[in-house]
């Protein structure tokens, strides 16, 4: 199966998901509970992710599948992983803010070659194939022109689930501050990841995320001809979870701004994880 076989894959699946979230949204009482203090998963998440799961079931059943609530699943197929958010913004969905997504991307040999992330509330579809382009609503992306930080309109998602990080991330978060033009916080990494595809924003960085919050956003960033790395520079951001992406000349002075205060040894002392295995 061809790498847009797998994006047609990918937006049948988030468009399952989506579908189940639109009906559920400001519907009323939504049974919730916490997965950890601060984290919840919500009977929306749960319907969107069985939707997913059973596009993927059906169309790639041979394919491995990582899904945020749970929905993991062997499959013959050891090259190909599928990795799931089948709602990234789940405070927002609760407290009725039209601000969340789906993600759905496939990687193949630990190297996405397609990815969605569908933004029903806003009618935004972007979606990426590897070595072929992003688009947005079927009009090509493209990364902003911005050259550095200076002046730049970028995002980031504060580190809740990584608290003992939050002194570097404050650190590298007022360097950048008195150095851009604004920071905006949306609450859905894959939706700031897009728009940084989309040359909305400049640039984004964030500790601590999943594979399934990264792994289309990213994808769809080095389309647009944008740059995505670990704190390090390197290529692990899947694996631990901590991004800096955007426009290269951005990309690299953010880096070197949070890289000044955290780097991928600090993380892992102050919030051992380990790297994940994808």
């Amino acid at each position: 199966m061809g790498a847009s076989d797998l994006v047609a894959v990918a937006l049948e699946a988030a468009s399952g998901g989506a579908r189940e979230l639109v009906e559920r949204f400001r519907s009323g009482f939504l049974a919730a509970s916490e997965k950890e203090r601060n984290d919840f998963v919500t009977e929306a998440d749960l319907a969107s992710e069985r939707a997913i799961l059973s596009v993927l079931g059906a169309r790639v059943p041979e394919h491995r599948v990582l899904a945020e609530e749970g929905g993991a699943r062997g499959g013959v197929d050891e090259r190909h992983v599928w990795l799931v958010d089948p709602l990234d913004g789940t405070s927002n969905f609760m407290q009725g803010l039209p601000v969340w997504t789906v993600s759905v991307a496939c990687l193949r040999d630990g190297q996405a070659v397609a990815g969605v992330v569908l933004d029903p509330p806003g009618g935004n579809l972007f979606r990426a194939e590897r070595g072929r382009g992003a688009w947005w609503n079927d009009q090509p992306m493209r990364v902003g022109s911005r050259a550095g930080l200076e002046g730049a309109f970028v995002a980031t998602g504060f580190p809740f689930k990584a608290k003992p990080a939050l002194k570097a991330y404050l650190a590298a978060f007022y360097d950048v501050f008195q150095r851009v033009r604004s920071i905006r916080r949306c609450g859905s990494a894959a939706l700031d990841l897009a728009y940084t595809a989309a040359g909305v924003y400049d640039g984004f960085f964030e500790f601590r995320l999943s594979p399934w919050d990264l792994a289309a956003g990213c994808l769809l960033i080095e389309e647009a001809g944008g740059t995505v790395s670990d704190l390090d520079g390197g290529g692990d951001h899947l694996a631990t979870g901590n991004v800096i992406g955007g426009s290269p000349g951005v990309q690299r002075e953010l880096l070197a701004a949070v890289g000044a205060h955290a780097d991928e040894a600090l993380l892992e002392e102050l919030v051992p994880r380990g790297p994940i295995e994808l």
